[in-house]
């Protein structure tokens, strides 16, 4: 199963320990998630369900390619890190 973690920058908004899901692709596993925290889902995808524009979705270290559909594949052992972009200035 992979294990999917949230960034403490996004537990900040809503609680989202890290847990471990069955699914064969980003979108699946991401839902696996939701299921269990619906809150979460606003903060992640947008209301058509692709990656919001200030999140970041990383697979065993690589970004993800397709934020719309979600389709990068996930391995029984991978894992997800869900992350906000964060900027700044001086």
């Amino acid at each position: 199963m992979a294990t999917v973690v949230f960034t403490q920058n996004l537990k900040r908004h809503v609680e989202c320990p890290a847990e471990t899901v069955i699914g064969a692709t980003v979108r699946a596993v991401l839902d696996a998630v939701f299921a269990a925290n619906p809150r979460l889902r606003g903060y992640v995808l947008d209301d058509q369900g692709t990656l919001r524009h200030h999140m970041m979705v990383f697979v065993d270290g690589e970004p993800i390619t397709d934020r719309r559909d979600l389709s990068d594949p996930v391995r029984d052992a991978s894992e997800v890190y869900v992350m906000q972009a964060l900027s700044g200035g001086c």
